[in-house]
């Protein structure tokens, strides 16, 4: 088993009945500490998510992605490190996206919430989209679904990537898979695998969604 570090400023940015305001008021102060902090805290997900997108592609990687509540450009790292080259980041904080631009592994830096409202970007502008860590308390709802689509072509892939715990224990994510579902029954994509891996994040499993945008 990992030695497994419960950081403060992990659990307080997804405090029970923290709101969206108050988490991006957070990363202000967290954004230098940021990657240290959920590394010594032994954070997978990107990793593990990074690798599922390889599979997908069949190990093709000259493909567009869109990384989504990208924070820091952890999981564009990840990404990278297997070899995708053409992302760009989507982010709401300012801070968290000024540590991601040193990375030097982003086209472009996109500001902006993701919900209900319509990004900056063009129908089927990618080939992914990819959210690791994006689903957690005071963060990104299930109203999101749908734009993540949206910016995907068709035969394209959107992957989701979270704690499995938050499922059941965050009230929000009660309403993810069955508007997952919803959106399959209505035609929008259709589920690829749904898979559940150990030390996503301070020894608690994950989960990885996969779905084809049709």
């Amino acid at each position: 088993m990992p030695v497994v570090n419960y950081h403060e400023n992990i659990r307080d940015v997804q405090r029970p009945g923290i709101s969206l305001t108050e988490s991006q008021s957070f990363y202000k102060t967290w954004a230098a500490d940021y990657d240290k902090d959920t590394k010594d805290s032994n954070y997978n997900g990107p990793r593990a998510t990074a690798h599922r997108v390889l599979n997908l592609f069949e190990g093709k990687t000259d493909v567009r992605i869109l990384d989504v509540a990208a924070g820091t450009g952890m999981s564009g790292e990840a990404l990278h490190k297997v070899g995708f080259r053409t992302m760009d980041a989507l982010e709401p904080s300012e801070d968290m996206l000024a540590v991601a631009k040193e990375k030097n592994i982003y086209g472009r830096l996109i500001q902006d919430f993701l919900g209900t409202n319509r990004l900056d970007i063009e129908d089927g502008e990618y080939d992914a989209t990819v959210m690791v860590g994006g689903m957690v308390e005071g963060h990104v709802g299930c109203d999101c679904l749908e734009e993540l689509i949206r910016v995907v072509k068709p035969g394209g892939f959107v992957v989701i990537c979270m704690r499995e715990v938050n499922l059941r224990k965050v009230p929000e994510y009660h309403k993810l898979e069955p508007r997952m579902a919803a959106l399959q029954s209505e035609g929008c994509w259709e589920r690829v695998s749904r898979d559940v891996f150990p030390n996503y994040c301070e020894g608690e499993d994950g989960v990885i969604f996969v779905y084809r945008v049709c």
